[in-house]
């Protein structure tokens, strides 16, 4: 659906790939943009001068977002009513197509990150060159003046988004995001944030938005379900004993001094929060104690995942 000439696929491609989903009961996460349309606005955008970071999101128009969710989700009815996962949901207009097509009865889920709650086309990417560049993702940041942030939380709120991912990209601003010239189209698309996840959630429960049990269910235990890691995502007999201590009375300042990704800026950088991640157990083992990383390298072991049986 987008990205033609590079990752595209177009609606017969998508449509076989749903086919087997149906047939094999394993789940389509599908980035839903038009990209066909995108790169005719991206080419007239050019052609008229405007190539500043926010006309990233004024090419990418929430429209454009809504009729691919609603044409993935006719070919997830087409196909079987296969499972259909649609990443990323950035506008109250793609948000409402999911809707619909749940009241269809289609086998559909979405998801949202934390830069379409906190961050927005007027206050970020507006920011010019070369601050605006940072904020370049896709889906785009949308306009702060149409709703999109209180339809997003209200779709967490009430089960029509059913997970909280990052899309996490971690592109550096000067190696990355300003190495290819001055023109919306030339920035790498992406922004990091896996390590602030849980703290820019929380925020919404600090402001009503969700509630403390939502914040868990859409951070960790829905991802676990629908993603078939049955071990992971909530606290029982015979579950991995994986568990965060958050301390709710703290603050964190975001900011790329003292972040532990492996970037040079941050998109959140300066934002004060309410909580902070005080300890951090993995199996059973702490692995971060007051903060600090104290576990051991090559721990890990590898998941195997299953065929989810939360997607019927």
């Amino acid at each position: 659906m987008a990205y033609p000439g590079r990752l595209y696929s177009d609606d017969g491609q998508i449509l076989r790939a749903l086919q087997m989903c149906a047939d094999t009961g394993l789940m389509a996460m599908v980035h839903a943009e038009n990209g066909l349309a995108i790169d005719v606005l991206v080419e007239q955008a050019i052609a008229a001068g405007n190539i500043t970071p926010d006309f990233h999101s004024r090419t990418r128009p929430p429209e454009l977002e809504a009729e691919a969710v609603h044409r993935a989700a006719v070919l997830s009815q087409v196909a079987g009513n296969a499972p259909l996962y649609i990443v990323h949901v950035s506008s109250s207009h793609a948000l409402a197509e999911i809707v619909s097509a749940r009241t269809r009865g289609v086998n559909i889920f979405g998801e949202t990150c934390p830069q379409y709650l906190h961050l927005s086309l007027e206050d970020h990417l507006g920011q010019g060159w070369p601050n605006g560049a940072g904020f370049i993702c896709s889906t785009p940041l949308r306009s702060k003046h149409d709703h999109h942030q209180a339809d997003l939380w209200d779709g967490l709120r009430y089960d029509q988004l059913a997970v909280v991912s990052t899309d996490h990209c971690p592109f550096c601003m000067r190696e990355q995001k300003l190495g290819f010239g001055e023109s919306f189209q030339l920035v790498p698309n992406g922004i990091g944030g896996v390590e602030h996840r849980l703290d820019l959630m929380y925020q919404g429960v600090v402001a009503g938005h969700i509630s403390l049990e939502r914040w868990v269910e859409v951070c960790a235990t829905a991802p676990a379900r629908l993603f078939g890691v049955p071990r992971k995502g909530s606290i029982a007999v015979d579950m991995d004993a994986d568990v965060v201590i958050y301390d709710p009375t703290a603050t964190t300042v975001i900011s790329a001094e003292t972040h532990h990704m492996n970037m040079d800026y941050s998109a959140y950088e300066g934002m004060t929060l309410a909580g902070a991640v005080r300890t951090v157990m993995s199996r059973g083992d702490v692995i971060v104690d007051n903060g600090q990383f104290v576990g051991r390298a090559s721990r890990g072991r590898y998941l195997r995942r299953e065929v989810s049986q939360h997607i019927r």
